[in-house]
């Protein structure tokens, strides 16, 4: 049967799905981090997951961080990195 839209389904462009690795399980495994509620109140629309790569270089921060520089917490730098984003 013919697309009347012309268009081509994902199963004719790519083949047969091999595997499928869910944002729940990313999320269970470490490999993306829920960005939470936080992401809403910033002004989006769908849930935001953040790669553990992306938090660890610009969200995440200790009290070891805070006595090597200005005060900063991962909350904040969250909102920060949110905000740039929209």
């Amino acid at each position: 049967m013919s697309n009347p839209s012309n268009e081509q389904s994902a199963d004719s462009l790519f083949g047969n799905v091999i595997s499928t690795y869910t944002r729940a399980q990313a999320i269970e495994d470490g490999v993306l981090i829920d960005a939470g509620s936080m992401a809403k109140e910033v002004g989006f629309k769908y849930s935001v997951a953040i790669t553990s790569a992306a938090w660890s270089d610009c969200v995440a921060w200790s009290e070891d961080d805070n006595q090597k520089q200005v005060y900063q917490d991962q909350s904040g730098r969250l909102w920060d990195v949110l905000y740039s984003a929209t």
